[in-house]
């Protein structure tokens, strides 16, 4: 969430040291070892052809408007410079041979807004990852070929009207294949439904761009079968909460919205999300403070009325969380050290301020491992009632390979409710293979098909809308909207084109950002979708 009107930026870690990986594969054919696969032996070498751009766009298909240009590049002579349309994002792929049931590791240099670098007909789960920076930036990732697998489709691209975007040294690390390197006979030649990037069946809003953390993976067609759960010796209880809830984020800063103390939030949110928690100096270490400039002016609010207006926000019923992130957060849990100093931190605030658990908007790059082995230890420390809530980007929870959903389905176990932002994000394939434009309904219900599809229960699912055309940069609706998208997801009535595969009467409710901006709004949200919700059977 943006403590601004600005759209939420995006800056994604590398989970995979490429370094390493190469490091490691170059060894492996300096001294002549091989790996096996399928009974045959191969050099481990890089695959790709022209992967430096250095002889143009030699080895490479590309659609709309991409050219090899001499800066700036990472390393050589050239690099690839690729500018989407508003019906295209640039793509950029090439057909490599691989060798069946054998482990490849994929990685490039990229610079610019929304890169994305994957493969495509793996045979298994296709690999996609991606990032935002304006400096270059290496992106990694792995993947193992199916049991018939002889080639891999490896692709580029950026996103839907956004500024051009670079790419240089591209690699693909393993054993060829028996066949030579051929480039694809086209950009969109492969199946959507191995499609590790979004297709075009409709035309999205050109001037919106997604916005929220984790990498989109494979197309939101495809559903692996999730991991997993971790298990916990105290399973939580959310049996206090109603069936449908309403969330709402409570601002602690000033940012032109109606300002707020907690005791001020809106009778009709059930689940309060103070926004937001500090990084610490120690890796994974939360704080809070309030922030001295709102204190001021909501006339010398003091810690001690914090906590009162949390404790009376309990006798009302209501649930307290603390959220990490947002728009300039910067916590990072990416080892297990960190995951231990972000659960004792969190359970330390959770004791002085009395906070019922933690709501988790990483919108800067998220580790789903470690990440979601503190919220598993914090869980155990707080005891059956803590309250997990997450608010991902769109583009966070568009597939299950996605980091954020792969944090989502580690912690199913003691998560309460997803409320992905579905808004910030343009146009997004639904669960149907379709693209559906931020703004509708259609949007909504196709999302929300798209999380369950993928392993969530529906009452881990809720819908989040910002409460204002002047709470996030696109993508708002209306009360009503929102109201209507519940009735289609829960029952089949009011939906828009798109209608569910099935009825989900448990789908969990809905959220906005933020309750100031909602008051802001005359409460619209709060008064109208608080009582539709609130009265779903």
């Amino acid at each position: 969430m943006a403590r601004t009107l600005q759209q939420p930026s995006h800056r994604r870690r590398n989970k995979i040291p490429a370094v390493l990986a190469t490091a490691t594969a170059l060894a492996l054919a300096g001294t002549g070892l091989a790996l096996s696969a399928g009974g045959a032996n191969a050099a481990v070498g890089n695959l790709v052809t022209n992967g430096g751009f250095d002889s143009g766009l030699a080895g490479w298909t590309c659609a709309g408007t991409a050219t090899a240009v001499s800066t700036p590049v990472h390393s050589g002579t050239g690099a690839l410079a690729a500018t989407p349309g508003a019906g295209d994002t640039a793509e950029c792929t090439q057909t490599v041979s691989v060798l069946p049931n054998t482990a490849y590791t994929l990685n490039g240099w990229v610079q610019g807004q929304y890169v994305y670098l994957g493969a495509r007909g793996t045979g298994g789960t296709d690999p996609s990852t991606w990032s935002a920076q304006s400096a270059w930036n290496q992106l990694n990732t792995t993947f193992t070929t199916g049991a018939n697998t002889t080639s891999v489709t490896l692709y580029l691209h950026g996103w839907y009207g956004q500024p051009t975007y670079y790419a240089d040294d591209v690699q693909l690390i393993g054993p060829g294949g028996t066949a030579s390197p051929t480039p694809s006979a086209s950009a969109t030649s492969a199946s959507p439904s191995a499609s590790a990037s979004p297709t075009r069946s409709a035309s999205p809003s050109a001037s919106a761009s997604p916005t929220k953390s984790s990498s989109p993976s494979a197309s939101a067609s495809s559903s692996p079968s999730p991991s997993a759960s971790s298990s916990t010796s105290n399973p939580p209880s959310n049996s206090s909460l109603p069936k449908h809830v309403l969330t709402g984020y409570w601002q602690n800063f000033d940012n032109g919205s109606t300002v707020q103390k907690l005791s001020d939030v809106q009778s009709a949110y059930d689940i309060i999300a103070v926004s937001f928690a500090d990084a610490t100096t120690t890796q994974g270490g939360i704080s809070f403070t309030l922030d001295p400039a709102l204190a001021t002016k909501l006339g010398g609010y003091t810690d001690a009325q914090f906590k009162a207006d949390i404790a009376a926000k309990h006798a009302a019923g209501k649930k307290v969380v603390l959220s990490i992130g947002g728009q300039n957060g910067a916590i990072s849990v990416g080892n297990a050290t960190a995951a231990a100093n972000f659960a004792n931190s969190a359970y330390s605030l959770i004791q002085q301020y009395g906070f019922d658990g933690i709501d988790v908007d990483l919108e800067n790059g998220v580790d789903p491992t470690y990440m979601s082995q503190a919220l598993h230890t914090l869980q155990s420390k707080v005891g059956p009632n803590f309250i997990l809530t997450m608010a991902p980007e769109t583009i966070g929870m568009y597939s299950t390979a996605g980091a954020y959903f792969q944090l989502a389905l580690n912690t199913k176990d003691i998560l309460t409710v997803v409320n992905t932002q579905f808004y910030n994000s343009g146009g997004m394939n639904g669960c149907d293979g379709k693209v559906y434009t931020q703004g509708t309904i259609d949007f909504i219900t196709a999302q929300v098909c798209t999380h369950i599809q993928g392993g969530l229960r529906p009452d881990q699912v809720g819908i989040g809308v910002p409460a204002s055309t002047k709470a996030a940069g696109g993508g708002y609706v209306n009360s009503t909207v929102v109201n209507n998208a519940l009735d289609c997801l829960a029952t089949g009535n009011h939906c828009g084109s798109f209608v569910p595969p099935a009825k989900w009467p448990t789908i969990r409710g809905a959220m906005t950002w933020s309750t100031n901006w909602d008051a802001n709004n005359g409460n619209d949200f709060s008064n109208n979708v608080g009582a539709f919700a609130h009265n779903m059977q």
